[in-house]
């Protein structure tokens, strides 16, 4: 019997109230051509509906594409995802409270994947302990008529977070080739992402796993190394339905320096003079020489700016960084904006709950992250702030983890302005809103934490940095020709100290 079928008669395959992992890393790797099915066939029967979508790294494109084609009146039901970034349109029906719908750290439901496999009750962890998924604080929920599901526990006398586990009825994922008995392999995907811990999870739930790709083979043609799911575990087979539906990521259709081996190239930073993020990366790169730091670090470089970091590494001296994006890419320089996930050259590409092992064991030694909001007590929000839901991703696992974390943003944002001439930088342009404020809205890291006060923690901005010391932020460098009080205390919502020593640094 022939698994091949099309993308719609795989939409077929979801019954009402199903629990559905939809496949992808953020920008990348997702079976687009499935989800148009599920979309194309609820608009014609209103079926299936009210489904649970369940989902590490939410696939889209910040527009239309991806599991933002499900946002529609009576599809979804509740979604429990952990970055929700890309994927607007649900994150809308999300804040307005049309769904339930949780937000729980990206790690935490990469690894719970393979504790639905395992069969396990939940996933316990300390992931998540004092930040807004804790159920002293929020719970984890992102609308007031969702009830938390995260739970705190007592575990040998430590205080822990249980993630319940769950059923899943249909898991749709993607490869590159399948055989005609479903091994899959991936020889294009930029991500392994948890293809096959999400491939097991629904198989041992009793449920359909349905597996995109580009082509077809007749059995035996693949090399059994290559296969990174047994074709055992797949039910049905799809191929995409045209090309920009299997393509490599959101932004490109294929780059063959994502899944080769070889050497980065990297720009010549002076390009980036007048760029402010540019600056700011430039500036963080400059971590990688701290002589705590190991001379050969693991590196976790977040999206946004921090991910920019990897083209301002040619020529360090003595410092042989190796630069990890939480989909697995390990090694090589990492893509940015749609493309995130993807690393030119790779070192290796291992699986999603893999590389988090790694991370929340504390196998990072320097962390670059993002941030939205900053406050008195060095808590850091990036999952919702302003009317935005960008939901926590890898950042609490990350955050909580790496043995020293450096935080990088514009100091403020809406129309900054900055120019750098000379080695010097001037303000042209104060950014409307401020990022350093007296409480932010929500804890993603917090910075009374035992362990926030046990590592170096850093804020870089395009004018200054700042560390965290016992909870409180102390100013510890400018730029050339920023002024203190001008342009920075007073753009502050709250007391900062000021080191006695404060180094000035040029551009």
């Amino acid at each position: 019997m022939s698994k091949i079928v099309s993308s719609d008669m795989a939409a077929y395959l979801i019954p009402d109230r199903a629990i559905v992992i939809p496949g992808g890393f953020g920008c990348c790797g997702h079976p687009e051509s499935i989800t148009k099915a599920i979309e194309r066939r609820y608009r014609q029967t209103g079926k299936p509906k009210d489904i649970t979508l369940l989902f590490a790294a939410g696939p889209g494109d910040r527009k239309s594409k991806g599991i933002n084609r499900l946002a529609i009146p009576g599809l979804v039901k509740k979604a429990v995802g952990g970055f929700w970034g890309f994927i607007p349109e649900l994150g809308r029906s999300a804040m307005k409270g049309e769904i339930e719908a949780h937000n729980w750290p990206q790690g935490v439901i990469s690894k719970l994947f393979r504790s639905i496999a395992s069969g396990d009750e939940g996933l316990i962890s300390p992931i998540g302990l004092g930040t807004f998924v804790d159920p002293r604080q929020e719970g984890g929920v992102i609308n007031k008529s969702t009830e938390p599901a995260v739970k705190l526990v007592d575990f040998m006398g430590r205080e822990k977070l249980f993630y319940p586990a769950c059923k899943v009825n249909f898991a749709y994922i993607r490869a590159t080739t399948a055989d005609e008995s479903g091994n899959l392999t991936m020889e294009e995907e930029v991500s392994l992402q948890d293809s096959l811990a999400q491939a097991q999870a629904a198989h041992n739930s009793g449920g359909i796993v349905v597996a995109q790709v580009k082509r077809v083979v007749k059995k035996g043609e693949l090399d059994p190394l290559m296969v990174k799911v047994p074709g055992s575990l797949v039910d049905y087979i799809v191929t995409a339905e045209n090309e920009e539906d299997h393509n490599q990521t959101y932004e490109q259709d294929f780059n063959p320096k994502y899944t080769s081996s070889g050497f980065p190239r990297y720009k010549d930073d002076k390009e980036s003079i007048n760029d402010v993020r540019k600056l700011i990366a430039r500036r963080a790169a400059a971590e990688l020489y701290d002589p705590n730091v190991s001379r050969m670090p693991i590196v976790n470089l977040g999206i946004g700016i921090p991910a920019e970091i990897g083209q301002f590494i040619k020529g360090m001296e003595d410092v042989s960084p190796t630069l990890t994006i939480e989909g697995g890419a390990f090694g090589g320089k990492p893509a940015y904006d749609l493309s995130f996930g993807a690393s030119e050259f790779p070192d290796a590409i291992i699986d999603q709950n893999s590389l988090f092992d790694l991370y929340d064991g504390g196998g990072i030694d320097i962390a670059f992250l993002g941030f939205a909001q900053v406050d008195k007590s060095g808590n850091v929000n990036v999952s919702h702030y302003n009317g935005r839901l960008s939901g926590a991703g890898g950042f609490i696992n990350i955050s909580q983890s790496a043995k020293k974390v450096v935080f990088c943003g514009t100091f403020t944002t809406g129309g900054l302005k900055v120019d750098l001439w000379q080695g010097k930088l001037s303000i042209v342009r104060e950014g409307r809103n401020r990022k350093f404020i007296d409480t932010v809205e929500q804890i993603s890291f917090n910075g009374r934490m035992k362990g926030s006060k046990d590592r170096v923690v850093k804020f870089i901005t395009e004018r200054a940095v700042f560390e965290l010391n016992s909870g409180k932020l102390k100013l510890c460098e400018i730029v050339d020709g920023i002024d203190i009080e001008k342009d920075i205390v007073s753009q502050i919502d709250f007391p900062l100290v000021v080191d006695d020593k404060v180094l000035i640094n040029q551009y």
